[in-house]
Order: structure tokens, then sequence, then C-alpha cells
């Protein structure tokens, strides 16, 4: 298996180099085979190549069978066409992928509010309110005058399909239970829309339990009880601030994890920044 580390930028060359050590040990323990690959990127390249994310190493990435990828620090990077790439965001969209899996569970020796918590959230990562995912030109925010804002959220029942596939499929491997959050008694055509799909392909699980929630009900119910969730599948941005709702319960944003995946391809990446005030 060839695995590609991107470093990235801050403290991500020190848990890249964490994360290749104990790749190692995996595979002299369990003969796995891998073959990890190193590319600097970010900062690192922004002058020798005019590129935080050089063609070379993309195309490493799209190669590779997997890609670990380090914090990176967009906020100090020129625009893009001065060479600012966002790396993740780039990546994501050029070997779309659709589904970001945050895992949240509680560990022996790590202080946590839940006591017992062992979940993955399963965001749909293409569309929804975030602007640089809705529209194929342009972005999905604007501002017609000086005191209006607008903001136009995209979801579509193919990318509804086949998030609700990966988390019925991630479900059936697991406890099997899956719990849709939505706010369909406000938005009612968008996360009506999400529902209806959601509902389809769970009657191809049959032996997969599915509920739902409000996802402010949710939020509240993150905190109170935990330990009655598997799998949870909703639209983007709910996603995103619920798995980091989840984050702080077992441990803080410094101990999450992300799955950024697609049918080919997979990227793992940590959620939190990438801190260059303590690197080093």
């Amino acid at each position: 298996m060839h695995i590609v580390i991107l470093p990235g930028d801050g403290i991500g060359p020190e848990i890249s180099k964490a994360a290749r050590q104990v790749l190692d040990v995996l595979d002299a323990a369990l003969s796995l085979g891998l073959r990890l690959e190193e590319h600097p990127m970010g900062l690192a390249t922004l002058d020798s190549h005019a590129s935080t994310l050089p063609r070379e190493v993309m195309d490493a990435a799209r190669a590779a069978d997997g890609v670990i990828l380090g914090p990176v620090s967009t906020y100090d990077y020129p625009p893009v066409e001065q060479g600012g790439i966002n790396p993740s965001a780039h990546i994501r969209i050029a070997l779309d992928l659709y589904a970001n899996i945050r895992p949240s569970r509680t560990r022996a020796g790590v202080q946590n509010v839940a006591a017992d918590m062992n979940l993955v959230m399963v965001r749909e990562n293409t569309e929804g309110f975030y602007a640089d995912r809705n529209m194929l030109g342009g972005s999905g925010e604007f501002q017609p005058s000086d005191d209006m804002a607008l903001a136009i959220r995209k979801i579509s029942a193919g990318a509804c399909k086949r998030i609700a596939r990966a988390a019925f499929e991630l479900a059936s491997r697991r406890s099997k239970h899956v719990t849709m959050v939505h706010k369909a008694n406000v938005l009612k055509v968008t996360d009506g829309l999400f529902i209806r799909e959601v509902v389809k392909v769970a009657d191809e699980f049959p032996d997969v339990r599915l509920d739902e929630m409000l996802v402010d009900a949710m939020a509240a119910r993150l905190i109170g009880a935990p330990e009655t969730f598997d799998v949870i599948v909703t639209s983007n941005m709910y996603a995103d601030i619920l798995s980091d709702e989840a984050a702080a319960l077992c441990g803080g944003l410094g101990l999450a994890s992300a799955l950024n995946a697609g049918d080919k391809h997979a990227i793992a990446q940590a959620v939190h920044g990438s801190a260059p005030d303590i690197a080093g």
C-alpha cells in the first residue's frame, strides 16, 4: 500500500512525523507492506515552487492509495493567483472526497465529559451552505449591496444518496444503528429532500435501524446521552458543528481525527489547526 504524507504547516511536520512512526511500527508488526512517501508542501514550497500545492505533489496524492495531510496555515497563504492554494480543499474537490468521517470516542486515561461514547459522524462533504462547495462557478455566498449578504444552500438527491449509503455501510459493520439529523421542521424543502433520499437508502439495509432527530435536539442529546448514538449522518454544516461538539465531549479537538473519503481515494487529517505559535 502506497501512502503519501503531506506534513503541512506549523506543528504539522511534528505530528506527521509521529504518525509515520506509528505506521512504521504497525507495518513491522503486521507486515502490511506500506510504502511511505513524503512531499513538502504548504508554506515550505511557496517560495521554491510559487505554490502551496505544487503539481507534482497533487499528482503524487492522486496516484497514492491514501494520503496523510497535516494541518495547514491557510490564513497565512497569499491569494490563489499568487500560489496560495488551500491543499485540503483542492485535494478534496479534485478527488471527489464526498464523505467526511469523524469518529469520537472516550479513551481510558483521557479526561472527558462523556463517560461512555463511541460514535461516528458521517458528514456530506461536497455541498450545503459552504460557499466553496456548492457552485460550479462563482461562490455560493455573495453581497448584492453594502447592507445585504446572501448565501445559497445546495442539497442534491445524488449527494444525499451516496452519503447515506456510506453511513449505512459503516453502521452495518458496527452496531447497526443510524441517526439521521436534519431541520426539516423549518427547512422543509432542502432537508426534506435529504430525508427522502436517506430513507430510500435505509430500505436497502433492513438490518440497520434508522432514527431521526432535529439538529438542535441532537446538540443537546449529545451532551446528555452520547452513548445512545452509533453512526450519525447529516449535511455539511450540521456535521461540522456537531462533530466538534462530540470531540470536545471526549477529550478535545486536539484528539479529533477525520477521514475525507471518496470511492477511490481517502485522506486522513487532523481536525485542529496548525498552531504555529507552539511549533517546535
